[in-house]
């Protein structure tokens, strides 16, 4: 008779404590709150500058090297004012020099480059 007893205690003791703990991580899980956030997923149109006044500004003392060169840029559509510009006058050159803004003028000092090697006036700009 006590036999018979012992394993059905444990039965229900084993569900018991199942039920507990079932509730127990129940009431924590809807304790955890989590912030509101957002996502999403869109496209514009990128319209570019136009680069104007152009001016390459030669070495003083050896006037076949180039010092750097200047020029303007205006927003195309409604691009704003770039804050990054960068150029190259190189074509097969991986390098670009950084530009500085002053008076609506860019100016990039380039070290290195001739008149003879500069092939192309690659700007980049950049809000």
């Amino acid at each position: 008779m006590f036999g018979s007893r012992i394993p059905r205690l444990r039965l229900l003791a084993s569900i018991a404590m199942l039920l507990i703990l079932s509730a127990a991580a129940y009431g924590f899980a809807a304790a955890n709150t989590v912030p509101a956030s957002g996502a999403g997923d869109g496209a514009g149109t990128i319209t570019g500058y136009t680069v104007g006044a152009v001016k390459y500004n030669l070495n003083a003392t050896n006037p076949a090297n180039i010092d750097s060169v200047s020029f303007t840029l205006a927003p195309v559509g409604a691009a704003g004012a770039p804050t990054t510009v960068q150029a190259k006058l190189v074509s097969t050159s991986t390098t670009y020099s950084t530009c500085t803004l002053a008076s609506a003028t860019w100016t990039c000092n380039v070290t290195g480059v001739t008149a003879l090697a500069a092939d192309e006036l690659r700007v980049i700009a950049a809000q």
